[in-house]
């Protein structure tokens, strides 16, 4: 009688115990994932994958004022989502070109929303590459207006802006331009 009240104890310790060891490894797995999940994609780390579109903007010199735009506006995480996506991207020296103290009433948070309507007019859902273009196309961008895509001999103009330059990422491509397209 001695030997089975000896096992069906010892059976019990190792069942709470294991039990107890069970549930701390949930909470702290549960805790992980809550912190994780607080962060947007943009905070993930990853050194091995292409850049994605906001990672390629925020390593250029020349597209400072778009990215600290992109984050005034909450849109990193958008833009550094799967996609595909199509942005066409204004330098620095195309926001200069706005009437003075523009961008920076754009960036005050009462301005949130006309900031993010004129970043969506830049964007499109889609991979547009510039050898598929064709003169006199349009596309609809996110925020809901239209571009027109020009060509002129082997160049292409976005709502009359120059493609400077067209840079691949892994969420899509950027087209660099040297003009804010400002909704119609």
């Amino acid at each position: 009688m001695k030997k089975p009240i000896k096992l069906l104890l010892l059976a019990s310790f190792v069942i709470a115990f294991g039990c107890k060891q069970n549930s701390e490894a949930t909470t702290e797995t549960k805790t992980e994932d809550t912190s994780t999940q607080s962060v947007g994609q943009s905070g993930v780390k990853d050194d091995t994958s292409a850049p994605n579109i906001v990672q390629v903007a925020s390593g250029s010199k020349d597209h400072t004022t778009l990215v600290t735009a992109l984050k005034a506006a909450g849109l990193v995480d958008a833009l550094s989502n799967a996609g595909p996506f199509t942005v066409f991207a204004p330098t620095n020296a195309a926001f200069d070109k706005l009437p003075a103290e523009t961008v920076e009433g754009l960036l005050k948070p009462e301005k949130k929303e006309d900031l993010s309507n004129i970043l969506g007019y830049h964007t499109y859902v889609g991979v547009l590459k510039t050898e598929y273009m064709q003169d006199g196309q349009e596309y609809d961008m996110v925020y809901g207006g239209k571009v027109k895509i020009t060509k002129k001999g082997d160049k292409t103009y976005v709502n009359g802006s120059e493609i400077v330059a067209s840079i691949p990422t892994s969420n899509g491509i950027i087209h660099v331009i040297g003009d804010v397209l400002l909704p119609k």
